[in-house]
């Protein structure tokens, strides 16, 4: 696969402070500033995927849609999954990039939160494709709260569904349907690590997904199903959930080595690369891109 720019991974990308530029949640790609890099002008594929069917929740905007870039530059059909109106510019335009690709882009709208509306998910892409190559468990939701009487029950509970119950119920219905040598990837974080206390919810999630990740590796080896199963760790990430969930975002990645955010087009080639023969020996494990943020 090839990328992005070579050179200081300092300064590859811009830096904070950036503007004030608040938005309601889940955020729009159109109004951030500086404008999320993607992959559209830099990402080379190399056939890595040829063939594949590919699940991608989350994929309207962000890690998702650079995902879903990457994916079809190397070969593969994509199942755009998102969740609101508001984000149906943003799944349209990466459509687009996944047709120029020359691969499908098929738009799938609705709530995983309900197993219901992932078993249709599920099923819609089994009666089209008849099969599922890679399921990429990337949605998610964070809201920032200074204390622990702030969060409401309800607060929590949304933040396990999106993040932690739908990767459960995804992986649960395309199971029978994901064929030997494919593979599963969940997105977790620097979180699960490192966790900010005004994202108490999200980070507790984030770490219930490593132990997800790691446990469902054994359990499908164990099985002999050929299924791989691991998760991409980002640190600070460049996309709408920033400046739509964050009140601080002016200087969001600043608390990184790199002094700066992630870009979307920076972390979709790991997505890649466990996707790939090339990670054959690779499950349970969680590959961090957090900018130095130490992991251990």
């Amino acid at each position: 696969m090839e990328t992005t720019q070579q050179g200081d991974p300092k300064s590859l990308y811009p830096t904070p402070p950036f503007k004030k530029q608040d938005q309601e949640p889940p955020g729009q790609s159109k109004l951030m500033d500086p404008y999320p890099d993607h992959g559209e002008y830099s990402y080379k594929g190399n056939k890595l995927l040829q063939g594949m069917v590919v699940v991608i929740t989350g994929a309207d905007s962000g890690i998702g849609k650079a995902t879903a870039i990457a994916m079809a530059r190397e070969g593969a059909d994509i199942i755009i999954g998102f969740k609101e109106d508001i984000e149906q510019e943003d799944a349209d335009d990466t459509a687009d990039w996944v047709r120029k690709a020359g691969r499908e882009a098929i738009l799938f709208k609705g709530d995983i939160r309900q197993e219901s509306i992932c078993q249709q998910l599920i099923e819609m892409v089994v009666g089209k494709f008849k099969k599922i190559d890679v399921l990429i468990n990337n949605a998610a939701y964070q809201m920032s709260y200074k204390k622990i009487e702030d969060i409401s029950a309800e607060e929590w509970n949304k933040t396990f569904e999106v993040n932690l119950s739908a990767m459960f119920y995804l992986t649960k219905h395309a199971k029978p349907h994901l064929r030997t040598g494919g593979s599963i990837i969940n997105t977790t974080s620097v979180n699960a690590y490192d966790p900010n206390p005004t994202l108490l919810p999200y980070a507790a999630s984030k770490a219930a997904i490593q132990n997800f990740t790691s446990n469902l590796a054994q359990q499908f080896l164990e099985e002999g199903l050929g299924i791989r199963v691991n998760a991409v760790a980002p640190g600070p990430v460049w996309t709408p959930l920033i400046p739509s969930t964050i009140p601080d975002h002016e200087k969001f990645g600043a608390n990184t080595p790199m002094g700066r955010p992630g870009q979307p087009a920076e972390i979709a080639p790991v997505y890649v690369f466990l996707a790939s023969a090339a990670a054959s020996y690779i499950s349970g494990a969680t590959i961090p891109v957090t900018g130095g943020r130490i992991t251990i």
